[in-house]
């Protein structure tokens, strides 16, 4: 299947996570998925949205709260893993149009966790890695993190650095900046 380019979806996850790694019987599982449709053809973002999941294997730990603000109370109120699965691909049809991530671990982490539970994976098979794209375009040595690469395109951070919702959105004003950009057109301040 051929992914339609008319808008990418943009995701960006929060895991739970530890200080030094997960206590015995737990592991690191999606609590939020942030999304941020963009308009190829404008480099508008269109919709964004948060939608908190319900860890069905782990904890949410201080220093994940500490990380994420989001606190166990939070994500005990947020939807099922699968119903977050099917919620992208009925509402941000995410089978039909590529997505990207800033990053490889958004792919594998959803990969991972569909497997394990045995929930249909959400997306089409084109995943665009923003990070490694900035990188070959700008010809650096390594992949800078996401504000790092926000400071070089003279992009200021919107929201909290590490809430899946506003790293989703700062990864798609990045790639529409990249897009524009090679286009010739300037993103609107």
């Amino acid at each position: 299947m051929v992914a339609k380019l008319d808008r990418v979806i943009v995701v960006d996850v929060e895991a739970t996570c530890w200080e030094s790694g997960p206590p015995p019987g737990q592991e690191s599982e999606i609590i939020e998925i942030g999304v941020c449709v963009l308009d190829l053809q404008t480099g508008q973002r269109v919709t964004q949205a948060s939608i908190i999941v319900r860890p069905e294997c782990s904890e949410v730990s201080p220093f994940c709260t500490q990380l994420t603000s989001l606190t166990p109370k939070q994500v005990a109120r947020g939807v099922s893993f699968a119903y977050a699965c099917r919620l992208l691909r009925e509402q941000y049809k995410t089978g039909d149009r590529l997505w990207a991530s800033y990053d490889e671990f958004d792919r594998r982490i959803f990969e991972k966790q569909c497997a394990a539970r045995g929930v249909p994976y959400p997306f089409g098979p084109t995943h665009l890695n923003v990070k490694t794209l900035l990188a070959v375009l700008y010809g650096l040595p390594h992949e800078p993190g996401l504000m790092a690469a926000l400071e070089l395109l003279g992009l200021s951070p919107e929201g909290r650095h590490h809430r899946g919702v506003d790293d989703a959105c700062n990864t798609a004003r990045l790639l529409a900046s990249l897009i524009l950009h090679h286009r010739g057109i300037l993103l609107p301040a």
